[in-house]
């Protein structure tokens, strides 16, 4: 297995570490999780949203890894640009926490930038 399929699967497991974060408060109910997060506030409700971040890019990206493989781009352009997408993921989630939106913002035009390499390599 590729570096870059490894990264889909960190990519898939990354969302789940996000609401780690956002349920690990006094008073979590694991009977109606979903109940409590709709609770949460500050830098939980933003690893929440973090979270929904993370599903909402992980299709895109999976798909991205998946087509430049099966296209023959060069295998380590593909894993470069999806251990990027990866960091630039991770840095987002932490932004993300610390309320850093500015910053946020360009850490996700990374993660993106690197989904657009590997659709624009496969071409």
């Amino acid at each position: 297995m590729t570096v870059a399929y490894w990264c889909v699967l960190a990519a898939g497991v990354l969302p789940y570490v996000w609401v780690i974060f956002a349920k690990a408060a006094p008073g979590f109910d694991n009977h109606a999780p979903r109940a409590f997060l709709e609770t949460v506030q500050g830098w939980r409700q933003r690893a929440l949203w973090a979270q929904f971040n993370a599903f909402e890019a992980l299709p895109l990206f999976a798909a991205a890894v998946i087509i430049a493989h099966q296209l023959g781009v060069a295998q380590t352009r593909i894993d470069a640009l999806a251990l990027a997408f990866i960091g630039f993921r991770v840095a987002h989630g932490i932004f993300y926490i610390l309320d850093i939106a500015w910053l946020r913002s360009v850490i996700w035009a990374g993660g993106f930038a690197c989904v657009v390499a590997l659709f624009v390599s496969a071409a």
